[in-house]
């Protein structure tokens, strides 16, 4: 069945500003992500998860503070099996809480406090991603 296995790579990011988390809201699949999205050809992986988060959610004013690491992802979606390299970086809103530009129509931003973020996640491998950046994140403030 290796012709049914779908091998990608994404990137995404857990953004901060103020002690807050962003989301986005899918109604259409009942989830709560954090902005993720394909590497495309020419770009490295803090372009495309500063690129997606900036579609998926309006907000590209974004700061770059750390790198959070790499995990694979394996699933089945329609009848295919995918393995999905992810790598997430830690970024924080410069400015304001409203967006520079619309989201994605698929998708409603909300600003949360990390606790919340933690347990609004949809994916346990994205709430290890909101563990790892929080824990980040305190250790850069102290």
């Amino acid at each position: 069945m290796e012709e049914d296995l779908v091998k990608y790579e994404a990137a995404g990011a857990v953004v901060v500003h103020d002690g807050l988390v962003l989301v986005l809201e899918r109604p259409s699949r009942q989830e709560i992500r954090l902005p993720k999205g394909h590497t495309e050809a020419d770009e490295d992986y803090l372009q495309t998860a500063l690129r997606e988060t900036a579609e998926e959610s309006g907000f590209a004013n974004l700061k770059f503070i750390a790198p959070l690491g790499a995990q694979m992802v394996k699933f089945a979606y329609k009848g295919k099996q995918y393995e999905r390299l992810e790598r997430y970086f830690l970024l924080e809103r410069r400015g304001s809480l409203e967006p520079d530009s619309l989201p994605e129509k698929q998708f409603k931003p909300r600003w949360v406090k990390w606790e919340e973020a933690e347990t609004l996640l949809t994916f346990e491998p994205e709430r290890e991603w909101v563990r790892r950046a929080r824990q980040m994140w305190k250790s850069l403030k102290e």
